[in-house]
């Protein structure tokens, strides 16, 4: 089978991906989505506060999901349900995409450019080293968050949550209204993963303690979970002791990070980030590999939907112009780099030449910060500079890029964060 552009995952990113490249004229652009349904994770996430910046206004994961199916269908965009994508190659001028299903069995597809849009996953137990044994009553937060709002399943009635992410913190507040005991939340970090205002709304509201620089250092249970114990870490995350607080419950809830999916590039030669574990890009969204674009929780984990839909739309126009071959090169490229308190940018490097009047760069910083400044530097002078009164590894963040900065002599870019305000 050919095509012009194939979408690999049918979530928020692969439903604006290809609505966006469908948009820009590439009429050939099928999804793959190896669930049974189009909308990915908003399927089960059924809390609001999705779509502010997108439709001003407040939804559901499935009700904002519902508006982008929609909007594909009525575009006519084709699309393979039960369809997993088992391999990637770049062969010649094409991409080709290897994928099995049920109904169609063993199939490849050819096709002119590929975005990848498979999301992330959970970090398991298995990668946390937790002593103890191993009882059932262990489940990620996501893998909870299924069974209580798809599957109408309670995991447990007296439940400890590790890991402070917006996951965890939402399944906090899903499992108290379903009637049952969140003793409290432990983050190894000194800072909480998760969005101020879920901290807020499902802690603070509930009266749900939120321990930080606290970990799991024991778990009792030979069927099912008894009890686990939470230590105090020091600077160093190794538990302190003396510090350790036994709780009673027959649950325990992990939320400790997301690991972007990334075995298809890894099989088709796309260079991660040591950092994010997602694919390096430049502007265009377009990795190390002619062709093969990447956007949203593959490519960085995201914290707001909105920003995941936003760059997809980019990817999905990037893929349309390259089918199309709208641009002509060749480019220089400009490594982007960090200084300061930020860990990474989206994009790793970008293209004056190439790029429109201006590029988003999207950042997280590495550590909680109040009065901090954001600056760009192009070869070390400062283009760029703005306070932020507060700034959290929680909260991404983003400057925009001027093409009218640029002489064309430049040979780096540089995104700080740092303390102090000085020179508003």
């Amino acid at each position: 089978m050919k095509h012009d552009i194939v979408i690999i995952g049918g979530g928020p990113a692969g439903l604006a991906a290809a609505i966006a490249a469908r948009q820009s004229g590439v009429e050939d652009v099928p999804i793959l989505e190896r669930e049974k349904e189009l909308g990915g994770i908003l399927n089960q996430c059924i809390h609001n506060g999705f779509g502010l910046h997108t439709f001003k206004e407040e939804l559901t994961g499935p009700e904002y999901a519902a508006r982008y199916i929609e909007k594909a269908q009525e575009l006519g965009i084709p699309y393979k349900l039960s369809t997993t994508v088992v391999d990637l190659q770049r062969q010649g001028d094409s991409v080709v995409v290897t994928s099995v299903s049920k109904e169609d069995g063993l199939m490849q597809t050819e096709a002119k450019a590929a975005v990848l849009c498979m999301g992330c996953r959970e970090r398991p137990r298995g990668a946390l080293n937790i002593p103890g044994t191993r009882p059932a009553g262990i489940f990620s937060a996501g893998t909870a968050q299924r069974l209580v709002n798809m599957e109408g399943y309670l995991p447990g009635r007296k439940a400890v949550i590790l890991g402070s992410g917006d996951i965890g913190l939402i399944m906090a507040r899903r499992m108290t209204l379903e009637g049952a005991q969140v003793q409290c939340v432990a983050e190894l970090m000194p800072y909480s993963g998760g969005l101020k205002r879920n901290i807020v709304q499902c802690l603070d509201d509930y009266g749900i303690p939120l321990k930080l620089s606290h970990t799991v250092v024991d778990i009792e249970g030979k069927e099912r979970v008894t009890a686990v114990t939470i230590a105090q870490v020091d600077e160093k995350l190794k538990p302190i002791p003396g510090t350790e607080e036994r709780f009673e419950c027959d649950t325990l809830l992990l939320s400790v990070g997301l690991i972007p999916e990334n075995e298809l590039s890894k099989a088709v030669g796309v260079e991660l980030s040591p950092v994010t574990s997602g694919p390096l890009v430049n502007e265009q969204l377009e990795t190390n590999i002619p062709g093969v674009f990447a956007c949203g929780n593959v490519l960085h984990v995201h914290d707001l939907v909105d920003y995941v839909s936003e760059e997809a739309q980019q990817a999905g126009r990037s893929a349309a112009q390259f089918v199309q071959k709208a641009q002509a090169g060749p480019f220089g490229e400009i490594p982007l780099k960090t200084g300061g308190a930020v860990r990474y940018t989206v994009p790793a490097s970008l293209s004056p030449q190439r790029m429109g009047e201006e590029a988003v760069v999207r950042f997280r910083v590495g550590r909680n910060m109040r009065k901090a400044t954001v600056r760009v530097l192009l070869d070390g002078k400062e283009a760029y500079k703005r306070p932020r009164p507060v700034m959290a590894p929680g909260e991404m963040e983003q400057v925009l890029i001027k093409k009218a900065w640029f002489s064309g002599e430049e040979k780096e870019i540089t995104v700080e964060a740092t303390d102090g305000q000085e020179g508003k």
